[in-house]
């Protein structure tokens, strides 16, 4: 519980109608993309660094735990307050502070929406080529704290390739800027890339200066069957070889296919799909079309669609962007990994995974990002049964181990936050995680950062 004392002060700080108290008004900031729940005991909602600086200087003095939260669409659990205390909503810092097309250079605040940013860029011949799936809906700051990746990493990168300079306020108030508006600087320890992806664990994010790059002129969509899923990888493979690097290439299993068949077509002996995105100057885009085609043909593919019409690229995308919710009409309630291992062992990778599938009982559709070997695996299953609750528990760590004899790692883009972090032991070493408590606890010396996420503390999360 939060003293009366300290809640009128962050009614001073941000405005009465900046912060929540009721039961019924934080509900909705008690949850993210894993459905766990944790109600926290206030949200706020700041407008500005020093606002930001305030607040932690509060909450530092009081020891009370604080959650910095974007969209909360992260998947596993890094915006819940495990241990109560107050949500830090960014909302309200959502400008694009400015577009800089001479220095292909953007600034915005944590809480602009990735899309808007994209749009923002577009207008003016630019990209911002990060694409999370829940672009629609995630924020910049969220897309930082977990070093998001998406579909487009294989060609473009990932969030942190973009990121040149941050400004942070660290647990104890102080505000400092890092990183610099140029693509060189090498003064110093880089703090910019020690605070991306580090969960939202050792500072606050109140601005981000980010990298741009020229829109491409033309892109061509294509959707490629393949009876197999061994053959589709090394289709993927081949592609690569002969020096195609798709903006997107997307891989879906046999249990996908069967739930997206009715809003999509899908032959009937498919039991594998790439989704391609090529993009760059129109007549290279087209040539590489044709290449893409012999390529899958030769190599086992039954059906090719190289798309024409805008409306079914849009399906196409939008299909594959809601994939994770077409899962539901395998069971109620889902646990979602994303595995990382090298291209060539997808396909041991897979197969495994339907041996632990016909083991357990259980459907685990796999899809993702087969360009960078990032897989989404699916495991479905009704919570209120405690036998399948009990075996998706049993899984999971059969499901690392398999990840790490592969050269794999057990998250690619979801980062550790609750669920991962039982597990985190099996990649890192004892001596890497001692040194990253060490640095928390420079960052953070009264641990009121987000207290709970990447170091496990021991039970379970779900």
């Amino acid at each position: 519980m939060i003293p009366e004392h300290v809640k009128n002060e962050l009614k001073h700080i941000v405005g009465e109608e900046y912060v929540a108290l009721s039961p019924s008004e934080m509900k909705e900031f008690s949850s993210d993309g894993t459905k766990l729940e944790f109600l926290p005991d206030a949200v706020v909602f700041p407008e500005d660094a020093m606002q930001v600086s305030k607040l932690l200087e509060l909450a530092n003095k009081e020891k009370i735990p604080v959650i910095p939260r974007g969209a909360g669409t992260g998947m596993s659990g890094g915006a819940l307050p495990v241990r109560g205390g107050i949500i830090m909503g960014m909302d309200r810092m959502n400008r694009i502070i400015y577009l800089d097309r001479d220095n292909m250079i953007s600034k915005v605040e944590p809480g602009v929406i990735t899309e808007e940013l994209q749009k923002e860029a577009k207008k003016i011949g630019l990209f911002y080529p990060p694409y999370p799936a829940s672009a629609n809906i995630s924020t910049i700051g969220g897309n930082v704290a977990e070093c998001a990746g998406g579909l487009r990493a294989l060609k473009y990168g990932v969030t942190r390739d973009y990121v040149l300079g941050l400004k942070i306020v660290l647990p104890t108030g102080e505000i400092l800027e890092t990183g610099t508006k140029t693509v060189k600087g090498v003064v110093g320890y880089d703090l910019t890339r020690l605070i991306i992806g580090s969960e939202g664990t050792l500072a606050v994010i109140t601005e981000v200066l980010l990298r741009l790059v020229p829109a491409p002129e033309y892109k061509k969509s294509m959707a490629i069957f393949f009876k197999e899923i061994e053959t589709s990888i090394k289709g993927v493979i081949k592609i690569l070889q002969f020096r195609i690097i798709p903006s997107i290439l997307e891989f879906l299993d046999d249990i996908c296919l069967d739930c997206i068949k009715e809003d999509l077509y899908i032959p009937a002996s498919a039991n594998s799909m790439l989704m391609i995105e090529l993009d760059g100057p129109r007549s290279l885009v087209m040539e590489e079309a044709k290449k893409v085609k012999k390529i899958c043909q030769s190599n086992g593919a039954i059906y090719i669609d190289i798309i024409e019409n805008e409306q079914e690229e849009k399906k196409l995308w939008e299909t594959r962007n809601q994939l994770s919710h077409y899962m539901y009409k395998l069971r109620p309630h889902k646990i979602s990994e994303d595995i990382v291992v090298p291209r060539n062992n997808i396909p041991k990778m897979v197969s495994y995974i339907k041996s632990l599938s016909k083991e357990y009982g259980m459907p685990i559709p796999v899809f993702g990002h087969a360009g960078d070997g990032n897989l989404h695996v699916n495991i479905m299953l009704n919570k209120d049964n405690n036998i399948e609750l009990i075996r998706a528990k049993e899984l999971i760590p059969k499901l690392f181990k398999k990840v790490i004899e592969l050269h794999g790692t057990i998250s690619g883009e979801h980062g550790i936050g609750i669920t991962k972090a039982p597990y985190m032991g099996m990649e890192v070493p004892r001596t890497g995680i001692e040194l990253m408590r060490r640095i928390k606890k420079a960052f953070d010396p009264n641990d009121i950062l987000n207290p709970g996420k990447i170091f496990w503390e021991g039970g379970s999360s779900w």
